[in-house]
């Protein structure tokens, strides 16, 4: 699963012209800097260590999960800025900065009892000594050379995305139908963010018999009508209502982003993975 999931979001990337991916992998080193500076942070100070690995291990496994999806939600971003029907990031990505030290803090220590099971067998007093010097032998192998690319700056970056998708598939997608309670047909509303951008643009051609698909009644020329993104064009009386309720156009079913965070996952993957099928065909 791993190895598809990696091969859809690189056969998507390759979609990309070459100044979009030379300013994505621009943005993603700037981005994978930030989540090393804030490891490194956590892991030299004793009382931020103390405090984040605290924090952590008293959220629940359904928190754990929450915070990992939104770290993976911050993850995908970037690599939909540049796709037309992707321009406005949801407030679901946005992390406090205590929530992000325990992200980072805690894949790093997954990654470490995968690479070194035994380790972690230390008392946790020691944990941050021993964590400390495996960050920084980590860091001083990706100075030697390897991050002069844009595949060595990617790569690391899709791999942790990836690994945090697979553990959303598994934990999230199961909490997730836990807390709409497996209703067929659930929808989620849109973002408010996403609403407040709709384009407001002014009926122009009455004989040309525009019709809200909502009321099913005539646009009158020279009034203003919302545009959703995919160019289709509503009421504003008619929309507001319809996306309080779900994310979707009346009309052709394109989604506006929404301030959930499982489905706004699932929504970016869907755009990968569609992106990645065009450009196989």
């Amino acid at each position: 699963m791993e190895e598809e999931s990696t091969t859809i979001i690189m056969t998507s990337l390759s979609a990309l012209a070459p100044s979009h991916l030379t300013s994505l992998t621009h943005t993603i080193l700037s981005l994978s800097h930030h989540h090393r500076r804030r490891l490194a942070s956590v892991l030299s100070s004793p009382t931020l260590f103390s405090l984040t690995l605290r924090h952590l291990l008293s959220l629940s496994l359904p928190q754990k999960t929450l915070l990992i999806a939104t770290h993976l939600l911050s993850l995908l971003h970037p690599l939909l800025l540049h796709r037309n029907h992707h321009s406005l990031p949801s407030s679901a990505a946005a992390m406090k900065l205590r929530d992000l030290d325990a992200v980072v803090l805690l894949l790093f220590l997954c990654e470490t009892h995968q690479l070194d099971p035994d380790v972690l067998e230390a008392s946790a007093d020691n944990w941050r000594e021993i964590l400390g010097a495996m960050c920084s032998d980590t860091m001083l192998n990706s100075i030697s050379g390897l991050w002069t690319c844009d595949a060595g700056i990617l790569m690391p970056y899709i791999e942790t995305l990836v690994r945090c998708k697979r553990f959303v598939d598994i934990m999230g997608g199961y909490h997730h139908r836990r807390l709409v309670g497996e209703k067929e047909g659930y929808e989620i509303p849109a973002a408010r963010a996403a609403v407040v951008a709709l384009r407001a643009v002014e009926v122009l051609n009455a004989a040309g018999e525009v019709e809200c698909v909502i009321c099913k009644e005539e646009m009158r020329e020279g009034r203003d009508v919302c545009e959703m993104p995919c160019q289709h064009l509503f009421h504003w009386k008619c929309i507001l209502p319809w996306l309080s309720k779900r994310n979707t156009c009346p009309f052709c079913r394109f989604q506006l982003p929404t301030d959930d965070v499982f489905s706004e996952i699932q929504r970016l993957w869907d755009i990968l993975v569609k992106t990645s099928e065009l450009h196989v065909a």
